[in-house]
């Protein structure tokens, strides 16, 4: 059994709802990063997803473009990405790893190279952001038969059509964009977003996983009650610059800060 379907079918056994975080690889450093990945599961974190940096992500907010900026100066790239997460499964061997990132890096790393890679390194799923499953098939193929997941997302404008296309064949989870637009520049609304969620459930069993615009503990609450867990990028990553000094380098016990806060959201919505 995979960790992702692991993982789900624990917390639903438990009854709780699961707690995802995202950062990008290599920010501030690829140290600090590594730090924080490793603490997160200990924090009540259920799996992780991990940005790939990349020049020009056109579905990011201007937080995690920032975040992207960051790690790329700091040397990092696809291969030390896959380095750090080799290192993490050193570590732990249950956590859910989700790759998430554009295209065009992979196309140049090697779709082979990469998914083979993603495999011998412990990556549980791939979200590619501007690569729908028409567009590259046989990537996703690729990749599934190989038991790597390729999580779909659904967007509020996703049609009854649209939907059962991308979903007829998915695995691991159903990644539900809450808002219309960027990444961390708006809130969702609650009634929309449940009245897709039940919209999504009539078409896939598998477990329905909300990101995108939830920052507070509140709304993580909010969410939660709707979905089979909530994930939270923004709101670290902006945590995460608030640590940098006027030279963008930060320590260890700066970083304390986003563990506190992945804590306080996972007490709130796993004790509800």
């Amino acid at each position: 059994m995979n960790r992702i379907k692991k993982t789900f079918e624990k917390l639903d056994r438990d009854k709780k709802k699961a707690l995802g975080i995202f950062v990008t690889a290599g920010d501030p450093d690829f140290k600090n990063s590594l730090e924080l990945i490793i603490n997160f599961p200990d924090c009540g974190v259920d799996f992780i997803e991990i940005g790939m940096p990349f020049s020009d992500p056109m579905a990011d907010g201007p937080s995690i473009q920032l975040s992207s900026q960051r790690a790329l100066k700091s040397g990092m790239n696809i291969e030390k990405c896959l380095s750090l997460i080799k290192i993490f499964r050193e570590k732990n061997n249950y956590t859910p790893i989700i790759l998430m990132g554009y295209y065009n890096p992979i196309y140049k790393f090697g779709k082979e190279k990469f998914i083979k890679n993603c495999i011998k390194f412990g990556v549980d799923a791939l979200i590619i952001v501007d690569l729908p499953p028409e567009e590259d098939d046989e990537f996703y193929f690729e990749a599934e038969k190989n038991n790597l997941s390729m999580i779909r997302l659904v967007t509020p404008t996703t049609d009854e059509k649209r939907l059962q296309k991308i979903l007829l064949n998915a695995t691991g989870f159903v990644y539900y964009v809450s808002i219309t637009g960027i990444t961390g520049t708006q809130a969702p609304d609650i009634k929309k977003v449940e009245k897709n969620i039940k919209k999504v459930r009539q078409v896939t069993d598998l477990p329905i996983v909300i990101g995108f615009g939830i920052r507070s503990p509140t709304q993580a609450d909010l969410m939660s009650k709707t979905c089979d867990g909530i994930v939270i990028g923004s709101a670290v990553v902006d945590l995460i610059k608030k640590t940098l000094d006027d030279n963008g380098n930060s320590n260890s016990k700066d970083l304390i800060s986003c563990l506190d806060f992945t804590k306080e959201i996972s007490k709130r919505i796993k004790h509800n």
